[in-house]
């Protein structure tokens, strides 16, 4: 049985939380730019491994010009992680039934842009760099058009890979 809530079904097993996460701010975000892509919803892959084999959605990243100075030090072919904020999705769910899972999960085992702080990373390769402009051309996003970036961080190989036991 899906429960209709807000618009928007809501599977068995999930939980919602008693209140809206954006109606209880802590700190504040300032977007440093925007995603462009050719993704929209219904048509946007679900991750960036789909991303790359539909072609990339011609990705890049737009800086606000009084961000473009700290693309300094970035190189094309570089690895980046990009924080993003999915703008789009709904913040009320704590517990999901994803249809891919058996069983019920935790919001923070899962990568779903249904999340209380929609915060996302993922990685990619810069394809491009036009200093002046702020435009980052990257290899793939998962994201949909015009969605907000928190940031750009690169990608260290000796940092962003757990140690082996």
């Amino acid at each position: 049985m899906i429960a209709v809530v807000d618009g928007r079904g809501v599977r068995e097993g999930e939980v919602q939380l008693g209140f809206d996460p954006a109606e209880r701010i802590n700190a504040g975000v300032t977007f440093i730019g925007h995603i462009r892509s050719q993704w929209s919803r219904g048509d946007s892959p679900r991750n960036t491994t789909q991303g790359r084999e539909a072609g990339g959605g011609n990705a890049r990243i737009e800086l606000l010009a009084s961000y473009s100075a700290g693309l300094q030090g970035l190189e094309i072919w570089q690895p980046i992680w990009v924080l993003y904020w999915m703008d789009r999705g709904p913040r009320d769910l704590v517990v999901q039934s994803p249809r891919h899972l058996p069983e019920p999960r935790g919001v923070f085992s899962l990568r779903s842009p249904v999340r209380p702080k929609p915060i996302a990373m993922s990685a990619a390769i810069i394809t491009s760099i036009d200093h002046e402009t702020g435009i980052v051309g990257i290899d793939t996003t998962d994201a949909f058009d015009r969605t907000p970036v928190v940031d750009i961080k690169p990608w260290i190989a000796g940092i962003d890979v757990p140690p082996t036991s």
